[in-house]
């Protein structure tokens, strides 16, 4: 085969991706440790504890892993390679995912952990999804929801940014790439635009201020259905990769992108956190989609691993629920140390009560989805 025709072909399209589903695993546990970490002191320890809080960069993850699974349809049906869900579907099935473990642990978060509870604005606020526009209604054990509502800013206005592409198809798709990155670049200025909010509401915790942790996984979704690139000739490089995702980790926890703790960043140090998360995304995603060197990741792909990605979602919702009850049982005063004994403790805890959600709410609420679609099928087909 001649290098022009190399050239032109294309990578064929992937379904299930099981690393994917590992690095899941791997990003939640970052987050469990980067809270655990701050809630025992350990994150503002003057050797380690720029490291231990900047594993918050493991949203980043997340946030791309969502930005590549959602926009890889829209990527391949621009390049005449399958055809996007209709959006119907595409929203049902959206809430499906999060709604029914979400709802569900926020319910019981509020009604039975101490001081989780509040007034009818932190219910509505939690229950909604819009905490981080209503001041003081991150409440204990729900703090990390803000990234869910995030996530679903982005759920909501993704057909948005599909129709606004519409036109960069077949020839003009190789556009998309161009448009996305300078989509990405341009909202990396968003923590220096003036908006005003209540007091306790910051506008860079919106979607447009952690754009460029999806739009990572957008560009990944774009360059793996299009013809073969240098991308995916480094994709293949794991140490290079490896390196680039550990050197922005290492910059990050420094005071580039920001001080330790919950002291606010200031604006460029916000935007060198995210643009330095972006990087990590991609640079940590891009072997697994890309890199079609037919190498297994054992560990990413070992059940284990695997389990725990599936269940991740439930550990997400329920682990800082967990860790307020693990201080007062063990009796353990927050912020005086001990990270290493609640650190496993806390996940040796949240595990079972993720596998629990998954089993007993989540997973017979895709169920019902796809037995639902089934119906519909079949009754289009007759």
């Amino acid at each position: 085969m001649s290098t022009q025709t190399r050239s032109a072909s294309v990578v064929p399209l992937r379904g299930f991706v099981p690393s994917l589903e590992g690095m899941r695993a791997v990003a939640c546990i970052g987050i469990v440790v980067t809270h655990v970490a701050f809630q025992t002191g350990g994150a503002t320890s003057p050797i380690l504890g720029h490291v231990w809080g900047r594993f918050d960069l493991t949203v980043a993850i997340f946030f791309s892993l969502s930005g590549f699974l959602l926009w890889r349809p829209h990527a391949a049906a621009a390049r005449g390679r399958g055809s996007a869900q209709p959006l119907g579907r595409y929203f049902r099935s959206r809430f499906a995912r999060i709604l029914p473990g979400y709802l569900v642990g926020v319910t019981l978060i509020l009604m039975f952990l101490p001081d989780a509870g509040g007034d009818y604005r932190v219910w509505l606020a939690n229950l909604s999804f819009t905490q981080v526009f209503v001041p003081l209604t991150l409440t204990q054990g729900l703090t990390q929801m803000w990234s869910l509502s995030v996530e679903l800013a982005f759920y909501l206005l993704l057909p948005v940014f599909a129709w606004l592409m519409v036109r960069l198809r077949g020839a003009a798709a190789a556009r998309r790439i161009p448009v996305i990155l300078g989509a990405a670049v341009l909202t990396l200025s968003w923590a220096f635009v003036p908006v005003s909010t209540p007091d306790g509401i910051h506008h860079d915790n919106w979607l447009p201020g952690y754009f460029p942790w999806f739009a990572a996984g957008m560009l990944l979704a774009e360059i793996s259905v299009g013809p073969p690139t240098w991308v995916h000739r480094m994709a293949r490089r794991r140490f290079v990769m490896s390196s680039i995702a550990v050197a922005a980790f290492a910059l990050s926890a420094t005071p580039l992108a920001g001080p330790q703790g919950l002291v606010r960043p200031a604006a460029w140090q916000f935007e060198i956190k995210i643009l330095l998360g972006a990087i990590l995304a991609f640079a940590m995603l891009a072997p697994l989609i890309l890199a079609e060197d037919g190498r297994r990741h054992r560990f990413l792909e070992h059940p284990v691993m695997l389990t725990l990605g599936r269940w991740s979602y439930g550990l997400f919702i329920w682990h800082l629920a967990v860790l307020a009850v693990v201080f007062p049982v063990f009796g353990i005063v927050p912020f005086s140390g001990g990270m290493w004994f609640v650190l496993p403790v806390t996940l040796a805890l949240s595990i079972p009560v993720a596998a629990a959600s998954y089993a007993l709410v989540e997973d017979p609420a895709r169920r019902r989805l796809a037995s639902r679609k089934k119906a519909v099928t079949a009754s289009v087909s007759h």
